[in-house]
């Protein structure tokens, strides 16, 4: 599958396996807090900005760029917020920002001095984008919002926020949905820090009479959930890659670890079983990739539809992919795969997490199917 790239991929793809074997050395995969001066050497290397316009400082990059870059994170567990600035933050802002909400804040976030994080999820909403209760009212020549947003990755340490919210309409209604960019010192907004299931943190926001003034608007007044849409399609195949980089992770640890555990006086790399389910990981890992290649191939399909297709079904075969090769990852390693000091259980766990997020293989299955199946059938 031909991919386009803007950046030289050897180069990149060097540079950026180097600079994170150099930073993980030290199996630095379980929780940790947010270290400034690594993120400051992310920009300093141009990897910040690699989705962004050069305008602003990046390298007018695409999804084949990010795809690299995820898949490298994914392979050492990387816990720094990537995902959450630059590809949904960030992201945002590019898509749907003024000229002036770009020149302020995309130069910013690729010099690594300003973290942006995404707050869209709600406690009902579950995968749902237009599922917003947030509400946003007109006050003056702004806007007031109130509500609570859950697990906002990466919000607990995140300078603003790309924040959903509901000027006008119903829940569920497709229409109404707005997007605000907040800071986290504003007036009224609290959050809370949590440890996620896979050693990231996470924040849950309280918007409890947040003023904000009219330039903080991004795009137009109640049509903001097609914006949403199309930076999380971009979020989702920038996670499939990154699941891919930590699949191989636990296939390499695998294969490491049945060359050396010796079983009858014969190292269990020997057994034909043992083989064969090696070699279904494998497969499902190579399966996985493809589906990667896929859902960055999907980027810059031109028909929304086409593009909403293809990235379901990317998730779904990544979602049964990652499960799969996660627990013979495990059932492989047997007890020692579970504990704390083990990596692959880290990777069994970040898989899970990446499974779930954005929406499960079951839900992107049903969506794909309500939306007449990859191929179309006459």
């Amino acid at each position: 599958m031909l991919l386009d790239f803007v950046v030289d991929p050897v180069l990149l793809e060097t540079t950026i396996s180097r600079f994170l074997k150099a930073q993980y050395s030290n199996n630095l995969y379980k929780n940790d807090e947010f270290r400034k001066e690594t993120w400051k050497e992310f920009a300093d290397l141009g990897l910040l900005g690699l989705p962004l316009s050069s305008i602003h400082g990046g390298s007018d990059g695409g999804p084949a760029e990010v795809m690299v870059m995820m898949e490298h994170l994914g392979k050492v567990l990387a816990n720094e917020p990537y995902l959450s600035c630059v590809i949904l933050g960030a992201g945002t802002v590019q898509r749907a920002g003024s000229s002036k909400q770009k020149d302020t804040i995309l130069p910013q976030v690729t010099a690594g001095e300003l973290l942006l994080a995404f707050a869209n999820g709600e406690r009902q909403s579950r995968y749902g984008l237009a599922d917003v209760t947030t509400i946003a009212r007109p006050s003056g020549s702004g806007w007031i919002l109130t509500g609570e947003k859950t697990y906002v990755l990466h919000g607990d340490f995140a300078d603003k926020f790309v924040v959903s919210a509901r000027t006008s309409g119903e829940r569920l209604d497709r229409e109404g949905v707005s997007l605000f960019l907040v800071d986290s010192n504003a007036s009224g907004l609290k959050r809370r820090k949590f440890v996620t299931q896979d050693n990231l943190t996470a924040a849950q926001l309280w918007l409890d009479g947040v003023t904000v003034e009219a330039d903080v608007l991004l795009g137009t007044v109640g049509e903001g959930l097609a914006i949403l849409e199309s930076v999380m399609q971009a979020a989702i195949a920038a996670r499939c890659a990154e699941a891919v980089g930590t699949m191989q992770t636990a296939l390499d640890l695998t294969v490491d670890y049945l060359k050396t555990r010796q079983q009858f006086g014969v190292a269990i790399s020997t057994f034909q079983s043992l083989q064969h389910r090696a070699a279904e990981m494998l497969v499902a890992v190579e399966q996985a990739r493809s589906m990667a290649m896929f859902a960055a191939r999907a980027m810059t399909m031109a028909d929304p539809a086409e593009r909403r297709r293809a990235i379901s079904a990317a998730k779904v075969q990544i979602g049964r992919s990652a499960r799969f090769v996660g627990q013979q990852a495990i059932q492989l390693h047997g007890a020692i795969g579970v504990t704390e000091e083990h990596k692959v259980g880290h990777c069994f766990r970040r898989l899970t997490a990446i499974e779930l997020m954005f929406g499960d293989a079951d839900y992107h299955l049903s969506a794909l199917a309500a939306d007449g199946g990859l191929v179309a059938w006459e």
